[in-house]
Parts: C-alpha cells; structure tokens; sequence
C-alpha cells in the first residue's frame, strides 16, 4: 500500500502506522496487529454500551467541573454515534485480547476523541485525559458488560419469550381438548391432553422468564466509579451516582452503582448467574424443539401426530421430504448457549485478586446467548407452533389401541389381572376395551365408563360406579 494510505500515530510506546481513513489510533492499532486469533469482532450491543457508558462519563465530569461544557458536549455527541452504530466499522478489535478489554475501551476513547475534536472544530480531545477521564478500563468494561447485557434482556429477550408463551397459549386454547397418548420412555403411557402437553411447555417459558427477570437487580449494579482497583483513584466524589443517574435517564433502565465495587471488578459473578439462566432457558427450547420434532415424526413411519409448517425442501435427493428445520435449528441454537456457559462459567472464575482477566469473552458470549435465545425464541413460536397442524385421526387410533387405559382399571380389578389384559390386548393387536370385556365381568358400560380416555386426563380414582 501506498504511504499516502497510512498516517503516523503516536503513543507512550512510540509512533505507528495507522490506516489514513482509520478513527481509531495507536493503541487500538496495536491490539489489531497483537490479537489476530479469531475474526471476531466485540458485538454491536457491547459496541453500544460503551458509547453510552462515554456519554454518561463525560456528563458527569462536566457536572462535576472534571471537563469544560464544550469538550464534554463534544465527547457526549460523538459517544452518542458510537452508541447508535454509525461507527461499527471502526472497532476492528479481536474479542480474544487484552483480558481487561483495554484494547476495545481504548478503542472507543480513540474514535470518540477523533470525532469529538472534529466537532470542536479542532480543539484537541485527548482519548485518555478527556473520554477516559475518571475511569479504567477496569470499571468501563464490566460497566458495559452489565449495561449491554441488561438492555438486551429488555428490548430482544424477553418480548421474545413473552411471544413464545402467548403463541404456546393460543395453540393450547385451539387445540387443547384433543386426547392424545401420552408417553414416558418414549413408551406409551396414560393419556392426556394437548393442553395439558403445551401448557407444560408455556410453564417452562414462564419460569425462565421468571429467572432471568430475578436477575436483573444485581445486573443493574454498575462497577463504573472503581477505577483501576475498585478505590475509585481518579474519579471525583459523586461520580459514580452522578453516571448511573445519567445512564438512568438515557435508556430507562434502574441503574445504580455497585454497593462494593471490588467485588464488581474483581468478579463476574452476575454474568455467571445470567448465563446459567441462559443455559436453562436453552435446555427449555431444546427440550420443546424435541418434542416437536417426536410428534412431526413421520409421515408413515414415525408418530405422525402434528404436522409442522412446511418451510423448505428437506433433502436434496429424496423429492418431497420435508423437514422440521425450525425446531433442529432451535436444538442446536441452544446447544450453542450451553456451550458459551461453560465459557462464562470458566471466565468467571479468572477473578485474579483485584480484576478478572477474561471480559471480553464474556461480554461475546453472554450477548451472543441472549441474542440467540431471543431469536429461537421467535423462531419456535412463528415457524413451529403457531401453524403446526394437528392429525386427530392418528391421535385417536393410537389412543385406542393405547394398551395402558388399563391403569385405570388398577383400583377395580388389581394390578396384576391389569398387566393380563394389557399384554393380550398388545400381544393380539386388540383394544383393552374389547379384552377387558373377555376377562372382567364388569360390562361394557362400566368399562366405557372407567376407559374413557377424556375423563383420565382429569386425574383421580375411577370405579366405573354411577358416582364417577
């Protein structure tokens, strides 16, 4: 390349190329040319909280007489960019670096330095004396962590899930009086209802919503006002209220400063706890996304009991196979998350004395695994349940042959004459209700009574009397 293409930057270890175009400067230069591991990039919503964290930093320095009101409207509006993505392309920094998540923080100071001495009409704004001003690296980015995550979980996770709920709950109201065989062991068991059988499916959901919503007080604490240890050593009295109140107001979340901010740059014990609920949330879609892929199983040879939305050809030699790709790639959406909470969980544990030394891998694959979990969560409502189509003929055949209805005649007749006729009726292809007739003198009134598929799934003890 030509030299015309790179200018000459400077830092405390001397002077670098940089590209000609480039908002970054020396040292996010630096961390490119040092961390070329992955090709990842830190994620848009990281990107966005530390715009915001710079705004709410330079607002709280200027009310504290830290900066003077034009540099810090200057900072505040180029962070504001940041935030908003119009820079993306400037923050070209591998998420495996610096365990601190220096390099991507001085990244955002670089380019928010840039672009505010730009706006000031060339009065120069320094990326560490002006938008670094009463922080570190050390506070900055696990206060971005907790922000990006939080605002994650309110705007994309959870609507998502609250989605994925009503959707399993109109499906059940359409649908939920068909009987159906219900099944332990893959095998078959007593019977139940669709209804009953989604709306297991929708307690989950609500349960995880539950979880990850209990969350959210501790994520709401801020390790912003710590600096470099958790002392607060350059951060002026009331800073750190002063950046919550702001980050407050901007993005109507309740935020506050951590109540021991040694703990909260020391550990990263909140991202572990999110992401466990993550990967519970996860276990939940999968288990859902199997079940629907058990019951589309077929057409001829598996159970056949819902047919799935027909979403795209499912093979490319078998002419018209079609696939339950929504729920497979549900499935392996969240085998993804379960894998990133290990990392996380790993990560979590690298607390070295006073800074944990592996947040930039947190913060990818805490967000990654919201983001994720959210776009299952979508997936799985809108291409999976809210069109599935239920085969009641299929249902009601299984149902009838269905050899243990002939639990209910336990309290009648004993277990062990029960498990007789169960295992002639399985034996000789033949209804219980046909073989209990031959070998119970209880009358096919009675049995009809005691068998009735419909008033099993209402629980209790039958005994076929005029009572029941």
């Amino acid at each position: 390349m030509a030299a015309s293409d790179f200018r000459l930057e400077r830092d405390s270890m001397g002077e670098l190329r940089v590209p000609a175009d480039a908002l970054w400067g020396a040292q996010t230069q630096r961390a490119v040319q040092n961390f070329q591991l992955s090709g990842l990039r830190m994620p848009r919503g990281f990107i966005r909280a530390l715009g915001l964290v710079k705004w709410s930093a330079a607002g709280a320095n200027a009310e504290l007489g830290q900066l003077d009101r034009e540099r810090a409207a200057a900072i505040q509006a180029a962070a504001l960019e940041v935030a908003e993505g119009l820079h993306d392309a400037h923050f070209p920094v591998d998420v495996f670096q610096t365990g601190s998540g220096t390099s991507s923080n001085m990244n955002a100071n670089e380019v928010i330095a840039r672009l505010a001495t730009t706006r000031s009409g060339g009065q120069p704004v320094h990326p560490n004396d002006d938008v670094n001003r009463s922080q570190s690296s050390n506070d900055v980015v696990p206060t971005a962590i907790h922000l990006s995550a939080a605002l994650a979980i309110g705007e994309q996770l959870l609507p998502a899930l609250q989605e994925l709920s009503e959707t399993i709950g109109r499906k059940a109201a359409d649908v939920g009086e068909i009987v159906k065989t219900g099944r332990t062991h893959l095998m078959d068991a007593m019977p139940l209802t669709l209804g009953q059988e989604l709306g297991a499916w929708r307690t989950q959901v609500e349960d995880s919503i539950t979880r990850i919503r209990s969350c959210r007080p501790r994520l709401h604490c801020l390790a912003l006002g710590g600096t470099a240890v958790g002392t607060g050593v350059n951060a002026p009295p009331g800073f750190a209220a002063a950046v919550a109140a702001l980050l407050s107001r901007q993005t109507s979340l309740d935020l506050r400063p951590s109540r021991d901010f040694f703990a909260s740059l020391s550990s990263q014990d909140t991202a572990v706890e999110l992401s466990g609920q993550l990967r519970t949330l996860a276990t939940c879609l999968m288990k859902i996304a199997n079940d629907l892929r058990w019951m589309n199983s077929g057409p001829l040879a598996g159970l056949g009991e819902i047919t799935l939305p027909a979403l795209q050809p499912g093979s490319s030699i078998m002419p018209g196979k079609v696939n339950p790709v929504a729920a497979e790639a549900v499935a392996m959406a969240a085998a993804k998350v379960m894998g990133n909470d290990l990392t996380v969980t790993i990560a979590g544990q690298s607390g070295n004395f006073q800074l944990n030394v592996m947040l930039p891998v947190i913060a990818h694959d805490l967000l990654q695994g919201i983001d994720l979990m959210a776009n299952a969560s979508r997936c799985l409502a809108r291409s999976a349940i809210a069109g599935f189509a239920v085969n009641s003929r299929q249902l009601a055949a299984a149902l009838e042959r269905n050899p243990m209805l002939v639990t209910a005649l336990n309290p009648v007749i004993g277990y062990d004459k029960a498990a007789a006729i169960a295992k002639r009726a399985y034996a000789e292809g033949r209804s219980v209700m046909e073989v209990a007739a031959e070998m119970t003198d209880l009358g096919a009134e009675r049995l009809a009574r005691l068998l009735d598929p419909a008033a099993l799934t209402r629980g209790g003890v039958k005994s076929g009397g005029a009572g029941d």
